[in-house]
């Protein structure tokens, strides 16, 4: 009883280092080039999450602005960013996580808005609103976990 015992609570430890803990944005790791190894949120990325993020208005809308064919049923596609067609191919996951978490971080003149960022945004003040903005950090677009998702969703988009 006693061994069952201390095996249970081995694995309970087990289980629990090698769910990683979720990195915050102001801890993201980028490298030289952009990217992000570790996973944000620690977890697996769900590709149907993913797609729904690229497709929602309220979220990512990554079609406002990518061309994705494979996401044909969803309208208005933008032509402002490349096509992400076979981006699964060229790109690894760490680089597609550090371009959606801080697409400045590879290209540095990118129009694409960071989507796990909170703080370091210029912001307009007394000048243009007549209310001076508040210092605080903003909240994410996108959450640890949807970076993920939106990451496994581009994974999926092969060249067929």
């Amino acid at each position: 009883m006693k061994i069952t015992r201390i095996a249970l609570a081995a694995a309970v430890m087990t289980a629990g280092a090698a769910q990683a803990a979720e990195v915050t944005p102001a801890e993201v790791q980028f490298d030289e080039y952009g990217a992000v190894e570790v996973s944000l949120s620690g977890a697996e990325g769900n590709p149907e999450n993913g797609a729904a993020i690229m497709t929602s208005r309220g979220k990512g809308n990554c079609i406002a602005c990518h061309a994705v064919t494979a996401l044909n049923d969803a309208p208005f596609h933008g032509e402002v960013g490349p096509t992400l067609d076979g981006v699964g191919e060229y790109r690894t996951a760490e680089e597609l996580r550090g371009i959606v978490a801080n697409a400045k971080m590879t290209f540095e003149g990118s129009v694409m808005p960071a989507f796990y960022k909170t703080s370091g945004f210029i912001r307009p003040g007394n000048a243009y609103t007549g209310k001076a903005a508040k210092e605080e950090d903003l909240t994410p677009i996108l959450s640890a976990q949807e970076i993920e998702d939106v990451v496994a969703y581009l994974l999926t988009l092969k060249e067929s």
